[in-house]
């Protein structure tokens, strides 16, 4: 059973007298068609214009929506002969990173991204999308495989952010995370970035010095989570929902900033509603991108990833 959201629930509550009707038309023999589709022109109404006016409150429980599709699941609806590459060449294979070759539409990618579970003992498994160093230097080892052979990046993002627990820090978190930002931007093939649910901090962005960076609607971007942000602000987790608000991090705020190339829309309700049609719209982009970055030269494609960091961030300078 799919999980139900707070602010869903009126949704539940139109689609439970549907189905009363349903059965009532049933086992009475009444006509009551009409009626039913009454309801369901109502509840699709009621649906469109729910989530295309969400708070990015709102936004942010459907990025964390239980049931949201995961890397492997992309992977599995958007490529073929995928092949997992495992370690980071240290003795460690951190499996809240997972990565390796694979083709898109017949081309041939690196394909690399966090990965969450869908049940505690899969998130056990993959430590909840938190990457530890050893994960951060193994996708290092397979962005500089995909340099190598000229291969084309792409990375798909959904973290809470990297891991801070004390095991972390005593192998060199911030290093393994600094190393990568400065890596990646020395790349010399296309880089393609999606953040796919929670893009947290430098958790994030150690995979996502790209060329083009996209995220999904109901996901988000933030260089803090909203609860942490309350937590330093106002000393109230509870607050998260006016810092989600104050942070701009959907990606209609992002792209008036900038900070992405993009936003790839959703199935009505989240991506969990159905896994093909958001792989299929992912796809298409990643596509796209990867045909207009190809006619890039090497010097390019280093030069704008550059220059597109370099211009984030704004200020206003007032005369004295």
């Amino acid at each position: 059973m799919v999980a139900v959201l707070e602010f869903e629930k009126p949704i539940m509550e139109i689609q439970e007298k549907i189905e009363e009707l349903k059965k009532i038309s049933l086992e009475s023999g009444m006509d009551l068609n009409k009626e039913i589709e009454t309801f369901e022109q109502q509840a699709q109404d009621y649906k469109k214009e729910l989530y295309s006016n969400l708070k990015p409150s709102q936004k942010l429980q459907i990025a964390r929506h239980p049931e949201r599709p995961n890397f492997l699941d992309f992977v599995n609806n958007m490529c073929e002969d995928f092949v997992e590459f495992h370690g980071d060449r240290e003795g460690m294979d951190d499996r809240a990173i997972i990565g390796g070759i694979a083709k898109i539409d017949g081309k041939p990618i690196m394909i690399i991204g966090t990965m969450k579970g869908k049940s505690t003992k899969e998130n056990l498994e993959y430590n909840f999308g938190m990457p530890q160093p050893q994960g951060y230097r193994k996708a290092l080892r397979l962005f500089k495989h995909a340099n190598k052979f000229g291969l084309p990046i792409v990375t798909l993002i959904d973290t809470p952010g990297a891991y801070p627990g004390i095991s972390a820090e005593e192998t060199n978190q911030g290093g393994a995370i600094a190393v990568n930002l400065r890596d990646m931007a020395k790349l010399e093939v296309p880089v393609i970035a999606i953040i796919t649910g929670e893009g947290c901090s430098g958790g994030a962005l150690g995979l996502a010095v790209a060329n083009k960076v996209f995220l999904l609607e109901h996901a988000y971007y933030t260089v803090i989570s909203p609860e942490g942000c309350a937590s330093i602000l106002w000393r109230d987790a509870s607050k998260s929902a006016e810092a989600a608000e104050a942070l701009k991090i959907t990606a209609k705020d992002l792209l008036k900033f900038d900070i992405i190339d993009g936003e790839i829309l959703e199935p009505t309700g989240g991506a969990h509603k159905d896994y093909a049609e958001i792989s299929a719209n992912m796809k298409k982009t990643i596509l796209d991108s990867l045909d207009e970055l190809s006619k890039m030269s090497k010097t390019e494609l280093k030069t704008s990833r550059y220059e597109k960091f370099r211009k984030m961030g704004m200020f206003l300078e007032m005369p004295a």
